[in-house]
């Protein structure tokens, strides 16, 4: 035992030593930058994910991210739902979902317009399509590549809207006690509950939501999940920093066939039309305040010169 104790300061020792001697473990290399292609898959395997708040992070830098964060609470925007159409009634949408005796209200309300009334929703259906795509060609908002880009996706849309069974009261009495406990779920309902949680939370809560509303559609035979899954995504063009991709994908039995342009901002590669639109929720970024500049002291007068005793007039002061 006495033995023991000697031995093991000296062990100790030596283990320190060896540990000095060998040289730090590296930090972990940062994860290599993605291609443009890489970027815009990543975005659409958030969305497969139903990760909206990965989304949101990977869809704009850092800082951009932050100020969207801010917006969010000041209750100015809910970007990246604003990408969505009807996205001003989304929070309204899972606020009626939460209500008390929503399901029982909502089946009624099927009941009463929808229910049997298949060439009323079909017709419906072609006419929104109509008024979408009109709506799109002519707003100012949209790039180019975006008026081609959702041009095709609104016709898929419509053509899907035509020969869905939208007017089926056993699918809608299956859908939606799901969608009502889907939306009771987040914990979002009521005024300004988005504005609240702040756009992470928010997004992160939608995600079941998200989810659930996916299944629904799928059971009307919109599959986005099989869609995300099978979108090509090639280069068409790279030039520096910007570079124009090709999108081809499957929508609704439909085909889509459009481009979008990247960029690259501090060599991570980010959608230009989705930058655009973030930056526009956004508002204006706020610069720094700086610190005033120090006020330059008042030089002393300087004392009246003498010659040869009598007062300078040129520097006197004058009474």
């Amino acid at each position: 035992m006495t033995l023991f104790r000697r031995l093991l300061p000296m062990l100790a020792l030596a283990l320190l030593l060896g540990a000095c001697e060998r040289a730090p473990t590296p930090p972990p290399a940062p994860p290599k930058p993605l291609g443009p292609t890489e970027a815009l898959t990543r975005l659409m395997q958030d969305l497969r994910r139903n990760d909206l708040a990965g989304y949101a992070r990977h869809a704009v830098p850092a800082t951009l991210h932050a100020r969207l964060e801010t917006a969010w609470k000041g209750g100015h925007t809910v970007w990246p739902l604003t990408e969505l159409p009807l996205d001003d009634r989304i929070a309204p949408m899972i606020t009626a979902l939460a209500a008390p005796g929503a399901e029982r209200q909502l089946k009624a309300t099927f009941k009463q317009q929808f229910s049997g009334a298949e060439r009323e929703l079909r017709s419906a259906a072609s006419t929104l399509g109509l008024f979408a795509g009109q709506y799109v060609a002519n707003a100012e908002e949209y790039s180019d590549e975006e008026r081609d880009h959702y041009a095709q996706m609104i016709a898929a849309f419509s053509q899907w809207g035509q020969r869905a069974p939208l007017a089926d009261g056993k699918r809608a009495s299956a859908a939606l006690p799901r969608l009502v406990n889907a939306a009771r779920a987040t914990g979002l309902a009521g005024p300004d509950a988005f504005a609240k949680a702040g756009m992470d939370k928010t997004l992160g809560r939608l995600g079941p939501f998200f989810r659930t509303t996916k299944d629904v559609l799928r059971s009307y035979g919109l599959d986005l999940d099989a869609t995300l899954d099978g979108i090509e995504v090639t280069v068409a063009q790279q030039t520096g920093e910007t570079a124009r991709l090709r999108v081809r994908y499957t929508l609704a039995g439909r085909p889509v066939d459009a481009f979008v342009r990247t960029e690259r901002r501090d060599g991570q590669w980010y959608l230009t039309d989705l930058l655009r639109h973030a930056e526009a929720e956004a508002g204006p970024a706020t610069l720094p305040s700086t610190p005033a500049a120090n006020t330059p002291a008042t030089p002393a007068t300087p004392a009246p010169k003498q010659a040869n005793g009598v007062l300078d007039p040129l520097t006197a002061t004058p009474r």
